[in-house]
């Protein structure tokens, strides 16, 4: 899906787009006066582009587009979804930067985020349209998540979270589908099936039931499941794993061009 080549956007938003950098990495190369836009200097990341038609440069460099890269990765926990942290913790990018093939990746931007203390499927890629489509609650994609909870699961539980209730901020949070997985002596795992993921969403519902969540895992996000990947490591989608994607998104979308494993 390319752009128009009639709609401009932003100098850092297109060196994001192009799979250069992030956009406040971007801003901060503009800034420096490392970018040139058509031969001349550019200090203004807003500065409007033309993604078919102008040329940009990084320090003497070409930029052009980047082969549409999609990616999955097993997050674990204690791990942050962005691209630096202020406090030093271990982010995704850590976890993207130790395998073995990614010299060859432009870059990529997470798909969503989970939370620290969340784990599992976490979809990454230099898409941003794809991206936009998969966040966007109208293509109706299902989230589906293995949570353990600090007590016994009910039915009561269970409906309360399908009825939904409304947390402190306004927002209404409920859930699509609940169901028992298992329980233990003093703990139960439930699986929970979201249709639109607000922040912190099972966190904030179960919280107002004054249930604790000892662990939250995703395993699935449309017909795209975590399977045997192992925690910490990433992979390219495949391209039956990409069209099936799309064909749940509802989409057209171009085929992607294959990473290494």
């Amino acid at each position: 899906m390319a752009p128009s080549s009639t709609r401009q956007i932003g100098l850092a938003r297109a060196l994001s787009k192009l799979g250069h950098c992030s956009r406040s990495e971007a801003s901060a190369l503009i800034r420096a006066g490392r970018v040139t836009l058509n031969g001349g200097s550019r200090r203004d990341p807003e500065a409007p582009v033309h993604l078919e038609k102008d040329r940009i440069r990084v320090d003497g460099r070409a930029i052009a587009q980047a082969a549409k890269t999609y990616l999955v990765l097993n997050k674990p926990r204690g791990v942050v979804t962005t691209a630096s942290d202020e406090k030093g913790r271990k982010t995704v990018y850590h976890l993207l930067h130790a395998a073995a093939w990614s010299t060859a990746l432009p870059w990529v931007a997470p798909v969503g985020r989970l939370d620290k203390a969340s784990e599992g499927l976490l979809l990454l890629t230099n898409d941003s349209e794809w991206s936009a489509c998969l966040l966007d609650p109208e293509t109706h994609l299902d989230k589906v998540y293995q949570v353990q909870i600090g007590k016994l699961a009910d039915e009561e539980l269970l409906a309360a979270m399908r009825k939904g209730i409304k947390a402190d901020d306004g927002d209404f949070l409920r859930v699509k589908a609940v169901r028992l997985v298992r329980s233990g002596q003093r703990s139960s795992w439930i699986e929970v099936v979201l249709e639109e993921g607000r922040n912190r969403h099972i966190r904030r519902l179960l919280d107002k039931l004054n249930v604790e969540v000892q662990r939250l895992v995703r395993v699935a996000i449309g017909p795209l499941i975590l399977g045997q990947l192992q925690k910490g490591t990433v992979r390219a989608l495949t391209q039956e794993e990409k069209l099936s994607l799309d064909r749940a998104l509802g989409k057209n979308l171009s085929r992607l061009k294959i990473l290494p494993p």
